[in-house]
């Protein structure tokens, strides 16, 4: 176990060990702890086997050979954890459920742990390399962050405090991933809602470190890569345009420019970049974070008073940061935020134009969702 103290953000950072060897970290942003006056003892009583990689016939990730995207097969994961109730949340602190958890302290801020049921994990080794055919072993690491030790709050009910917190957990975990052998994208996300397909209510994300340049951002770099051989910044420049019009724009800081992209596919869609070509958390300022914390806060909150009605909409997170490698042309990270609820009881369903041959069908505009964005400001 080891320690370790950010002093510009009074965040103490603790390394243990879970029961089958997966590494748990904490980030405590509250005393005892952060003077060192009292220090976590990380002891998992668990009688789990030391983890091991599944077999390959089970895992690996495979490339369609007719569109090229990667796609990650994890047999494995069919038995993790399903909506568990109460009593039997695995991210509860010690002592509170019925049974053991995750987490095995009695009291916690902020925590990341590997993932017991990871879809990505281990060396990157090729299995097969005979086209059309391509498989390499499921490499890279997924991460679970848990953002509170109470099950019954959320992201946006953090305060300024704890969020900037997890925004020090998120830089921390890119920091390190970034450095690990053959990891091509850091991504932070977060699922909340049973519409969503989440399998645990208590407020978390994960972290994913990808072995390949997920098909979004490929689709991204490859534009972006085009644009820089001309001279130009691609994301810059939709920043820049996004401004100049105006009407898509929900939000701006000194650091940070909330819109709503303008070709929006979901019904409540949002997109947040940093003025300056940041690539990732790790080349943010002190400032751009304490400023995204509050930022990221105050749109959360709009998402829950979007439609009449709905206290907790459902939404997914991702946080696009520049790949490690083969991301020529990204300048800079990027939030997008998305929710599939197009009215209160109703679902966008991604049918057959959409998930068929990817040709997207808007249920409103842009300009209408920014403008109901900007009506639900604090």
């Amino acid at each position: 176990m080891s320690t370790e103290t950010h002093a510009a953000t009074a965040v103490r950072v603790t390394r243990g060990r879970l029961a089958d060897g997966r590494e748990i970290i904490f980030f405590d942003d509250t005393e005892p702890y952060v003077s060192g006056r009292a220090t976590r003892t990380i002891r998992d009583p668990r009688p789990l086997a030391p983890r091991e990689l599944p077999p390959h016939a089970s895992a690996s990730i495979r490339v369609d050979p007719l569109t090229g995207d990667p796609v990650a097969l994890a047999a494995h994961r069919m038995n993790r954890t399903f909506l568990p109730p109460a009593d039997e949340d695995p991210l509860a602190p010690a002592g509170q459920g019925s049974v053991p958890g995750e987490i095995p302290e009695e009291a916690y801020d902020v925590v990341v742990f590997e993932n017991r049921f990871p879809s990505l994990q281990g060396p990157l080794e090729v299995l097969r390399d005979r086209p059309p055919f391509v498989e390499t072993t499921p490499a890279g690491r997924c991460e679970v962050v848990s953002f509170t030790s109470d099950r019954r709050g959320s992201f946006a009910g953090l305060g300024h405090r704890r969020a900037r917190t997890v925004i020090e957990a998120w830089t921390h975990r890119t920091r390190e991933l970034n450095a690990l052998e053959g990891v091509v994208q850091v991504v932070p996300f977060e699922n909340r809602g049973e519409e969503i397909g989440v399998t645990l209510h208590h407020p978390h994300g994960q972290i994913y470190a990808y072995p390949y340049l997920p098909p979004q951002t490929a689709a991204v770099q490859r534009r972006a890569r085009e644009r820089a051989r001309e001279g130009g910044d691609l994301l810059g420049e939709v920043l820049e345009a996004e401004l100049t019009e105006g009407t898509r724009v929900v939000e701006e800081t000194r650091h940070w420019v909330a819109y709503v992209p303008f070709a929006a596919k979901w019904p409540v869609e949002l997109m947040v970049m940093p003025r300056r070509a940041a690539a990732d958390f790790t080349e943010l300022t002190e400032a751009e974070k304490d400023e995204l914390a509050d930022l990221y806060l105050d749109l959360l909150g709009r998402l829950d008073r979007f439609f009449d009605g709905v206290d907790r909409l459902p939404y997914i997170a991702v946080w696009h940061q520049v790949p490690a490698r083969g991301g020529e042309g990204i300048s800079r990270m990027r939030l997008h935020v998305f929710s599939l609820l197009r009215a209160p009881g109703k679902l966008k369903y991604l049918a057959g134009s959409e998930s068929g041959v990817g040709a997207w069908v808007s249920d409103t505009t842009p300009e209408r969702i920014a403008a109901r964005f900007r009506e639900v400001a604090p």
